[in-house]
């Protein structure tokens, strides 16, 4: 008895320091940062920023994650502000979602396709891997995602990440109001990009 006692000691405390020695996943070097680049939706509308998106996204990944969402930001706003962000030379990756205020307010689609195809360059111009985020169309009739978004993604040649808003809020459960996740869907919205991350991004 004393021996399998003394074998079971061992065991847990082998395998205690293995679990300990196991480095934490990390999508890219501790050293280089992933932008987060939105409106609300990126911003965390609602809800205390531990629950947004991108702070979500850093615990899973270990890496810093900037939260450059704004409230309410349209994409002729977020073209105008990218600039001074992407002067940041730790940036290796941006995630794109905005489009939902244009949307809403019903401005130009053409203006949207060409500010954002404007800040998908903006981005490779510095060698930064862009991961664009289909937003759907709010209307009376379901959420589907905005056909332009797939359409950038092909001419750009980027990696789309598509349904993830719409998936999320068609489910009551996992939304504030029409537009906005709530805390639950935050999180299943940030799991979403850092399986889509790890599955094309980092491999393109």
């Amino acid at each position: 008895m004393k021996s399998l006692a003394v074998f079971t000691i061992l065991l847990l405390v082998f395998f205690g320091i293995r679990h300990s020695q196991e480095p934490k996943m990390t999508l890219l070097s501790t050293t280089e940062t992933i932008l987060a680049m939105g409106d609300s939706l990126t911003y965390g509308f609602q809800v205390a920023p531990k629950h947004s998106y991108p702070y979500q996204l850093s615990k899973m990944s270990g890496n810093r994650v900037i939260n450059a969402g704004i409230n309410g930001e349209t994409s002729s706003e977020g073209l105008d502000r990218l600039p001074k962000l992407l002067e940041d030379p730790s940036i290796k990756i941006m995630i794109l979602c905005l489009g939902a205020n244009d949307i809403i307010q019903r401005q130009s689609i053409t203006a949207l396709k060409k500010n954002l195809k404007e800040m998908i360059q903006m981005a490779k111009g510095k060698g930064i891997r862009v991961l664009l985020v289909s937003v759907p169309n709010f209307t009376l009739f379901g959420l589907s995602d905005l056909e332009i978004y797939e359409k950038i993604a092909k001419e750009e040649n980027v990696v789309l990440a598509p349904n993830i808003l719409a998936d999320i809020l068609e489910q009551p459960s996992l939304k504030i109001d029409q537009v906005h996740p709530n805390a639950l869907g935050y999180e299943q919205m940030s799991k979403m990009i850092y399986a889509r991350l790890k599955d094309e991004v980092l491999m393109n």
